[in-house]
Parts: C-alpha cells; sequence; structure tokens
C-alpha cells in the first residue's frame, strides 16, 4: 500500500510525504524485526509452544519477530516441501535486521540460517531457551 504523495485534495506533498517516511524510518530504528530461529521438526508441538513464547519475549523487549516456523506449516507440509519451506525461510530472514537463536542445540535448518545470516552480515544474538542472552557462541 504504502504512503502516499499525495494529500487530501490530490495534490503532490512532498514535503509531508517526506516527513512521513523519516517518521517510519525512525519508527523501525525502535522496532526491528528479528528472525526467531529455535527447532521445530524435532517436536512440532513442543517446539511450536516455545516459539510462541520467543516471539512475545522479542515484542517485550522491543522487536517484531518474525517465525516462520509457526507460520509456514499453516499451509505448507514438512515432508513433501520442506525444501520449498527453506527457500522462503531464507526470503524472510533477509528482510529482517537481526537473527535471534534460541537454544543450544542447533537443527541443520537453524545452522542454514545462521551461516545465512553470518553470510549477509546479519546481527545474530544467541539465547538459552529460559531466553538468556548469551555471549559464548560467536
Amino acid at each position: 500500500m504504502g504512503i502516499s504523495r499525495y494529500n487530501m485534495e490530490g495534490y503532490a506533498d512532498p514535503t509531508a510525504h517526506e516527513a512521513v517516511c523519516n517518521i517510519e524510518k525512525e519508527v523501525r530504528k525502535w522496532r526491528p524485526v528479528v528472525y526467531i530461529c529455535s527447532p521445530f521438526s524435532s517436536d512440532p508441538e513442543g517446539n511450536t509452544e516455545k516459539a510462541r513464547r520467543y516471539c512475545r519475549f522479542a515484542v517485550d523487549h522491543g522487536a517484531i519477530p518474525l517465525a516462520p516456523h509457526l507460520l509456514l506449516p499453516q499451509f505448507m507440509s514438512e515432508n513433501t516441501e520442506r525444501e520449498l519451506s527453506l527457500f522462503m525461510d531464507m526470503v524472510f530472514l533477509g528482510r529482517c535486521e537481526e537473527l535471534w537463536v534460541f537454544g543450544r542445540n542447533w537443527s541443520p535448518g537453524m545452522q542454514k540460517e545462521i551461516a545465512k545470516a553470518k553470510k549477509r552480515n546479519i546481527r545474530i544474538r544467541y539465547f538459552t531457551e529460559e531466553m538468556e542472552e548469551r555471549h559464548d557462541c560467536q
């Protein structure tokens, strides 16, 4: 949809448009979009609940969480569309400012996400399952 370049009367209003765009940029600085990286396929039910908690944690800490493993299983099959899901994950990751990794045991999918974030120079933060930040994982 976007921000209109025109005022209510239909005239171009570049000054107001630029001001609103600048405000949106500032708001984004205060609420970064973060990719939630946590296990899924080893225990879909339990890991879905954990991912929900991690997303709530991100919101409570001033971020906008994106957890594709909560979204994609709603309409895609883990068994038959795994590669397509992983591709979509990487697209989502590319739209995020940070990657937040939860837990110590990283699945192969998580390892791919971490590697892609490093390659793209996306900031990575590591957390325990109890959501305490770790600094020993670089």
